[in-house]
């Protein structure tokens, strides 16, 4: 079938984990012989920033990455719906994306009942905003892909749509799996300093153990001000700044464990919600430590997958744990692999799209 994405950018993942997410699902509906028409607004946010930040040598490493993936850009002003969604069974509209586009994907499909038309929400505004959440008119679409459960019993009770599912993010194995490699340090963290969600956090869980083991450890990410990163040269911790997501796997292969700090609203009022970082880091088979976090919706196996830390304290004892055992992190590492391959590839979010798609 015609599946019509509209996402905030495909080709950029400067601050924008939900790329990571998009790229797989499409890879998935192309190997299976469905047509992608993917559409990006011009100069969006996250492109902006990255071109900013590193150049337009990262948008060439895209396509050199992703051979198989194209995006279309728009004008929101004079986008042609009618021809962009012509024929189009499936139309996916992530919630990053103006809430205009919103409103007038909704419009076309009310007067066109063969297409099938999504919200897909990937972050946490509806329960931290819900006044900029109500700006979104969903009356006309079909329902709305959550990727948490707390998320899709908000849109249920607000009844900001006519159904809600939950749908997780997942690895994309194709780029996500297991690689060799000489090891170069211990820990390893990749994620974005952000908007104060989770400073606290960092220190106590990633800052604080690190400089108490005297580990040999590096960040990547952007957002990162003045402060954090003289916290991070102070504890001894490399920054290597933006790091396009394709090539995590082969920076996880030169490190021995991972740690997973959820921003707060994560932590605290969304349970069940791991974001993509956990599918990612267990798809490449390198041992993880938890901050916690609530795995309400049974994805994983706590103590199996992954070691969860309730405090700073048995964040610094697990890591020690895991980098003086191998057997442990040999068992950690296998078992949270093989849950990804189970259970969490985008391979299985396709399949579970295709159901809610075909119960339509």
């Amino acid at each position: 079938m015609r599946v019509v994405i509209f996402t905030h950018s495909l080709i950029s993942d400067w601050n924008h984990g939900n790329a990571h997410f998009l790229r797989g699902i499409a890879r998935e509906f192309i190997t299976r012989g469905h047509e992608v028409h993917i559409l990006e607004p011009d100069n969006g946010w996250s492109l902006r920033n990255l071109i900013s930040d590193c150049g337009t040598a990262a948008v060439e490493s895209f396509y050199r990455a992703f051979p198989d993936l194209r995006s279309q850009f728009y004008e929101l002003e004079s986008l042609d719906l009618d021809r962009e969604l012509h024929g189009a069974e499936l139309v996916i509209v992530h919630e990053w994306n103006a809430p205009e586009l919103v409103r007038r994907c909704g419009d076309y499909r009310a007067r066109t009942p063969g297409t099938a038309l999504l919200f897909h929400d990937t972050h946490h505004r509806s329960l931290t905003d819900a006044g900029a959440m109500r700006q979104y008119d969903l009356r006309h679409y079909d329902g709305v892909l959550a990727y948490g459960g707390v998320i899709r019993d908000i849109y249920r009770e607000q009844a900001w749509a006519r159904r809600a599912w939950t749908w997780h993010e997942a690895a994309d194995t194709r780029i996500f799996h297991p690689k060799r490699d000489k090891p170069e340090g211990d820990l390893v963290w990749i994620g974005n300093w952000g908007d104060d969600e989770r400073t606290a956090e960092l220190q106590e869980y990633l800052i604080g153990p690190v400089k108490a083991l005297g580990l040999k450890a590096r960040v990547y990410g952007v957002r990162y001000p003045a402060e954090a990163l003289r916290q991070l040269a102070e504890a001894g911790i490399e920054y290597g700044g933006w790091l396009p997501n394709y090539r995590v796997p082969e920076i996880f292969a030169r490190y021995r464990v991972t740690v997973h700090v959820p921003r707060r609203p994560y932590a605290g009022a969304l349970p069940g919600i791991p974001t993509i970082r956990v599918f990612e880091a267990l798809a490449c088979g390198i041992p993880l430590v938890s901050a916690p976090w609530s795995d309400c919706e049974g994805l994983f196996t706590p103590g199996k997958d992954y070691l969860l830390a309730r405090d700073g304290a048995e964040m610094t004892d697990h890591l020690r744990s895991v980098l003086c055992s191998a057997a442990l992190a040999q068992d950690m590492a296998a078992h949270g692999l093989a849950t990804i391959r189970a259970r969490h590839s985008c391979s299985h979010r396709v399949d579970e799209l295709l159901k809610i798609h075909a119960s339509l």
